[in-house]
């Protein structure tokens, strides 16, 4: 009898597959909201005949980026903080604590309790006073607790538990909906549907703002210490095993997300009647009663509490552990069950109270997330083809303050005493228009700073030839000394000066 095939570290194969799979698809199911639900039906109503170069930029706004933040976070070490604070120490908390704070408490989580309650069930119960609002939140945030209250066992109930239902109901209602509405009067009408609104002039782009406000890119990076986590508690390898993991664990959740949202947005392009709809919601639910009658709606509701519920599950863990390494005197389980009763009160008062408080926020955040994704990527991306290159400092650095400054400058645009005097700032520049004015700004700031990294690294050299040689342990190469600079000390999740590597405390 042979032995179990092992990786060098000792864990058989099939052990790191099923934990990788597991790690993909509580990734799938905690992205997966209800937001993420109704966009992509209502796209494929108003795209018409441009249906695929709109659900192409959908897909890269609501899936590829997700899935790069995913992929950065784990090249930075275990969270938002070890991603943004290349850009000052200061810098990374403050961004990191309004990242968890707006994808968790101030919108994410209870945004899961009022979506859940007006989408699934007031639409089949009739119920709609404020009391039976503040019940079944009431129920919905006491069961996520429950679900996430032990952080080592989330993976298991998303992964193995969870989302295999979610996708059965999923695959179901699509394949129904679709199968039912691809014959007859359904087909003609996409053969003939006409696009609608922005998709009519340009699709591609319309699509990718689509995928750009579900958000799902600032949420990834609160899913990462989730990821990231889980695979550590599985005994992969800190270092590129885990940045493997990580990517592959993302790559495979993105391709069960590409599947369902080609499958979403095609029951919106072949259901009957679909120019009169202009609700994604709306939509699904008449579909799922089209394929399968009164049952299909029951479903529908089913599918809209698992995904919230599998997010919320996924916020809360991943809110937790994330002050907890910030604050450690407090529990997890304390913050967790800080966050839950405070999404619980938010979300009682209602989905519009919900966007009220946090849309500014939001859309502060996203340019400057994106961006340091991008910079850390790209970083990544040139140390490997040069390994003998400097981690970019200044591009880094410069790119996230443009980014930042550009958000703070569009949020005070929409206060009327000063919009007369910020409005000239931020109109200017190539698609402002469409939310994406901070693209050329920031592309400028990050070519300048990787200029100025350039030069300065070549500056570096020349000091280095002067200087003693030391052991650079996180990567295991021959750096020399810099003025100021000591060989890597193993800080908590600190960057090293010398290679750019996330040190663990021993």
């Amino acid at each position: 009898m042979t032995a179990p095939r092992s990786r060098p570290g000792g864990l058989p194969c099939g052990l790191i597959i099923s934990g990788l799979l597991a790690t993909a698809l509580t990734l799938f199911s905690m992205f997966f909201g209800a937001g993420n639900l109704i966009f992509p039906p209502l796209l494929g109503a108003q795209a018409g005949t441009n249906f695929s170069p709109a659900i192409l930029g959908f897909l890269i706004g609501g899936v590829l980026l997700p899935v790069a933040s995913i992929v950065a976070i784990a090249v930075s070490g275990t969270d938002a903080r070890d991603l943004a604070s290349r850009a000052g120490a200061r810098f990374g908390l403050i961004f990191s604590v309004l990242c968890y704070l707006s994808i968790g408490a101030f919108y994410g989580l209870p945004r899961t309790g009022a979506v859940s309650f007006s989408t699934a069930i007031q639409p089949l119960t009739g119920w709609s006073s404020g009391g039976a609002s503040v019940a079944f939140n009431a129920v919905f945030f006491a069961v996520a607790l429950a679900l996430a209250y032990n952080p080592r066992q989330v993976v298991n109930r998303l992964g193995k538990a969870l989302t295999p239902v979610l996708l059965i109901l999923l695959v179901l209602l699509v394949s129904r909906s679709v199968g039912g509405n691809s014959t007859g009067s359904g087909a003609e009408q996409a053969a003939d549907a006409v696009a609608t609104g922005a998709y009519a002039s340009h699709p591609l782009s319309a699509g990718l703002l689509e995928g750009y406000m579900t958000m799902d890119s600032v949420a990834a990076l609160a899913f990462g210490i989730i990821v990231v986590s889980s695979l550590k508690y599985r005994g992969i390898r800190e270092g590129r095993p885990v940045v493997y993991g990580a990517a592959i664990a993302a790559a495979i959740a993105g391709a069960l997300l590409v599947f369902i949202y080609l499958g979403l947005g095609l029951i919106g392009r072949t259901i009957p009647n679909s120019a009169s709809y202009t609700d994604g919601a709306t939509l699904l639910s008449d579909a799922a009663g089209y394929a399968l009658g009164r049952p299909g709606q029951v479903i529908f509701g089913l599918i809209v509490v698992l995904a919230c519920l599998s997010t919320a599950i996924g916020l809360l863990a991943a809110s937790g552990q994330f002050f907890h390494r910030l604050v450690p005197r407090v529990s997890y389980h304390v913050w967790v069950l800080i966050f839950a009763a405070v999404s619980f009160g938010v979300a009682s008062l209602g989905l519009r109270t919900v966007l009220h408080l946090a849309a500014p926020l939001i859309s502060f955040l996203y340019p400057v997330a994106i961006t340091v994704v991008f910079a850390t990527l790209l970083d990544a991306l040139l140390r490997a083809v040069l390994p003998a290159r400097r981690p970019t400092r200044w591009g880094f650095t410069l790119a996230a303050w443009a980014a930042t400054i550009w958000s703070a400058l569009v949020l005070l645009e929409g206060f009327s005493w000063v919009e007369s005097v910020v409005a000239p700032l931020v109109t200017w520049a190539p698609l402002a228009s469409v939310g994406l004015g901070w693209l050329l700004p920031v592309g400028l700031a990050l070519l300048g700073g990787m200029i100025v990294d350039a030069v300065v690294g070549r500056t570096d050299i020349r000091d280095d030839n002067r200087q003693g040689q030391v052991q650079c342990e996180s990567q295991g190469r021959v750096k020399r000394e810099l003025p100021g600079q000591v060989k890597c000390e193993s800080r908590d999740h600190a960057q090293c000066g010398l290679c750019g590597q996330a040190q663990l405390q021993p």
